[in-house]
Formats: C-alpha cells, sequence, structure tokens
C-alpha cells in the first residue's frame, strides 16, 4: 500500500459533510467500533479550524456510524505495541487528542455530540467537552481505563471530578458504564432524545438552529438510572482518603451493591485505582480544563513504562482470558513513591497549549 492510499484509507475515517446550516463530522471505523486514530483526530482538528471562522456553518454534529455506538475510545492495541516498544507514538497521540478535547470545549458554536450506543474513554474526549451533549436510551458511558492498568484521561477526570458528591469518584474508579439517566446526573450529557427521533432533529438542523430544533425533540424522559438510589452509600464510602479505606468502607455497609462494588474494585490495578483517586482529588482542586489535561498527560506518558497497562491490555484486549497479573497484586503492596511518580514533570513530557485567538 503506498503513502497516498494510506492517506485517502484514513480520510475515509472521519466523513466530512455540510447540509444546509449544519457540518457533520462522522467517525467512521465501525468494525474498530469508531476508535480513534492519530491521523483521526488530526483531521477533526482541521475540520474544525476551516468550519470555526465560516459563516455559513452554524452548527458541526459529531456522530458515529455503525449501529453500536460513537466511539469505544482510543487504539489501544497501538498503545499497547507502543508500550512494549518504548515507542513515542502514544504520546504523540495524546498530545493531539488532548489539545483537541480542549479546542472542543472551547468551541464557539453550537458543537451536537450524538452520545449514542457505546461511548468510552477517548469517545468522551470527543463529545462530553462539547456544549450540546445528547443521549438516548442506548448510550453507555463510561471511562474504565482502570481495568487495563491506565488512568482516566482526555479530561475525565475534569468532568468526572464535577459530578454531584462522590459518583464521580465511583464511576473513575470502577469503570462502570452508565446509561443516559445517570450520564444527564453526573454532568456528562445535557439532553435525552430516543434514538427513534436523531434522524428527524439531525434533518431539522440543516435548516433550523439548534436552540428552536432540540426542544422539539426533548420531551420525554430517560430510563430510570441507577445512581440516584446508591448517592447515600456511595457519597460516605467514596468520602475515605485511601482505596483500601474505601474497599473497606464499601464492605461494611452491608448493602449489596457496595459489597459487589467492593469485588469490582479489587479486580482492577491497584497501581490505577490509586494513582485515579489522587487524579481526581487533585482535578477538583484545578481550575481549569487545561491544567486538568496537564496532569492527565503527564499520568499517562508516565503509564506507558508501567506493566499494568502492557498486562492489562493483553488480558482484556489481546488474549481475552480477562485475567491480568497486576504488578504489584495488591493495594497495600503499592507505595506512595510509585503512585507520586505518575505526577511528575521528569520525563521530559509536557502537554502545552497552542495560544487561543
Amino acid at each position: 500500500m503506498t503513502p497516498e492510499t494510506d492517506a485517502a484509507a484514513e480520510a475515509e475515517h472521519v466523513l466530512l459533510a455540510i447540509q444546509g446550516r449544519t457540518a457533520h463530522l462522522t467517525l467512521n471505523r465501525p468494525r474498530a467500533l469508531n476508535a480513534l486514530t492519530r491521523a483521526m483526530v488530526r483531521r477533526i482538528d482541521e475540520a474544525l479550524t476551516e468550519w470555526e471562522h465560516d459563516p455559513a456553518i452554524e452548527t458541526v454534529v459529531l456522530t458515529g456510524a455503525g449501529e453500536r455506538g460513537l466511539c469505544a475510545g482510543g487504539d489501544i492495541r497501538a498503545i499497547h505495541d507502543d508500550a512494549r516498544s518504548g515507542g513515542t507514538a502514544s504520546a504523540d497521540f495524546w498530545r493531539d487528542e488532548y489539545r483537541l478535547n480542549a479546542r472542543i470545549a472551547r468551541w464557539s458554536k453550537p458543537y451536537v455530540a450524538v452520545m449514542d450506543g457505546i461511548v468510552m474513554g477517548g469517545g468522551v474526549g470527543i463529545s462530553a467537552h462539547g456544549n450540546v451533549r445528547i443521549v438516548t436510551e442506548r448510550s453507555r458511558v463510561a471511562m474504565p481505563e482502570t481495568g487495563i492498568g491506565f488512568v482516566p484521561d482526555v479530561g475525565g477526570t475534569y468532568l468526572l471530578s464535577r459530578a454531584p458528591g462522590e459518583l464521580g469518584t465511583h464511576l473513575a474508579l470502577t469503570g462502570t458504564p452508565v446509561g443516559a439517566a445517570d450520564a444527564l446526573l453526573c454532568g456528562l450529557a445535557d439532553h435525552y432524545v430516543p434514538s427513534t427521533q436523531l434522524p428527524l432533529l439531525l434533518a431539522e438542523l440543516m435548516s433550523s438552529p439548534v436552540r428552536e430544533a432540540l426542544p422539539r425533540h426533548t420531551h420525554q424522559p430517560p430510563p430510570p438510572g441507577e445512581l440516584a438510589a446508591y448517592r447515600e452509600w456511595i457519597d460516605d464510602c467514596y468520602a475515605a482518603e485511601t482505596v483500601e479505606e474505601i474497599v473497606d468502607s464499601l464492605l461494611a455497609t452491608g448493602i449489596q451493591e457496595a459489597k459487589e462494588t467492593a469485588e469490582t474494585l479489587l479486580t482492577k490495578s491497584p497501581t490505577s485505582l490509586k494513582v485515579t483517586l489522587k487524579a481526581m482529588r487533585r482535578a477538583r482542586e484545578l481550575a481549569t480544563l487545561e491544567e486538568v489535561l496537564t496532569q492527565e498527560y503527564r499520568i499517562s506518558c508516565a503509564a506507558l513504562t508501567s506493566p499494568d497497562l502492557v498486562e492489562g491490555i493483553r488480558a482484556q484486549v489481546i488474549d481475552k482470558d480477562r485475567k491480568p497479573r497486576w504488578s504489584p497484586g495488591t493495594l497495600g503492596e503499592v507505595e506512595d513513591g510509585v503512585v507520586e511518580r505518575f505526577f511528575g514533570t521528569g520525563r521530559g513530557q509536557e502537554l502545552g497549549f497552542p495560544s487561543v485567538d
């Protein structure tokens, strides 16, 4: 395959179209559940640059091809291979991706993210920072990184640290997917639209502003969620200072759902859990998304040299035995110095943001 053929194939992974007032971004890798590559991130960024000051374009709409969802995240097989080889491709990808996340959050025009179906990891980053975020009865939104030896990124710790009470801490540590009602409760989405209404809504946006078209499709309530009923024990247990204390508190409640949550936590990477809790607590104190993304970038680059990232992806995606051998294997074995290393700046990897006009 020639470089020209490669470039053409990569261009087809993000389809661009202008219909009336609306510019459409369609993630188009349905067999990979629209997993993001660096080329896709760059194509989205270039399109936003072109459309930002185009007076004919009033709205940008983001959707995913296929029936399964918007986007399952980044290409973690590629991250696995890069981490094993000691390469820099993942760090380069994350730099572009996190800058795009910040750009979407600053976008001045309506950026309508259709969070239908599976929306995980990097899929959250290109949707939940938008200013018009739509979920449906099929939405399953998650930051599942602790299950692969990684830590929530793409501004996920910014979003989740600002969820009510300790709901975001619960989602960050467990990686639990949530439906429409819980995504709305946690501030990951703004509007519920039944999936059957999406084609009509998108058609109306070609000729009508979002403020006029959207209210015609948001009258129905979403299916009931779960988190509101669990709020009391979640807020109480996750207020503990350490992951060990959180697990102990969950087990001590006598509540079945809390016990199952503790058991879930104990299947995750112990190092990732401790780094994630520290990242979440620090994210609450950081004022801007850019500051949090800078922290996440340092953590992500450090994770590339952690054995748990390669092992987690191996167990969940490569071999699919679902039996990761974490190192260290227990929470008690994770030393404070190991956790602190993820927040350091000594690896020569800094995110940095281009100046904003």
